[in-house]
């Protein structure tokens, strides 16, 4: 067997204001989006917002449910809405934030698994990258150019025997 390396390039920023002016302005749809998150639960307020090839922007926030497992995450709520009404737009670029009831949270909040898994396969589905941008309240913020970096060696429909 022979030993590979996996490298990964990110962007990393203390300010909102070093961001694309487009990016800008979905992270505060994000916020917006994150205040309005039905979280009851844990308190953690997660909000998404997208940016659709048409300059469309699609927002979501995490949906909690008493019976765990039935909640939706912000990002799959965002990109499922997007799917659901604009089919065939491209996703150009989502962006990530969060707030709680407990205190700041001061570093970025990446998408889980589950949602880097459905990112990967919108990107596949569209054939072009989506980029991913991740926030907490305050603090460093973080942006790659492809959800690749977030999910090196992804499963996706090749991996299946029946096709």
């Amino acid at each position: 067997m022979k030993y590979k390396e996996l490298t990964i390039k990110y962007l990393e920023s203390d300010q909102p204001t070093d961001l694309e002016p487009n990016d800008i302005l979905l992270l505060e749809k994000a916020k917006e989006a994150a205040k309005q998150a039905y979280a009851p639960y844990s308190g953690f307020r997660v909000g998404a917002a997208l940016r659709l090839n048409d300059k469309q922007i699609i927002t979501g926030n995490n949906q909690e449910n008493a019976a765990y497992p039935s909640g939706l995450c912000a990002e799959r709520v965002a990109i499922f809405s997007a799917s659901a009404l604009n089919p065939g737009a491209v996703i150009e670029s989502i962006v990530i934030t969060v707030n709680t009831d407990q205190q700041k949270v001061t570093e970025p909040v990446p998408p889980c698994g589950a949602c880097r898994q459905v990112i990967a396969e919108y990107e596949k589905k569209q054939g072009e990258k989506i980029r991913v941008t991740f926030a907490g309240e305050t603090g460093k913020i973080i942006q790659v150019d492809s959800i690749e970096s977030l999910l090196p060696l992804s499963f996706n429909s090749n991996n299946l025997q029946h096709r």
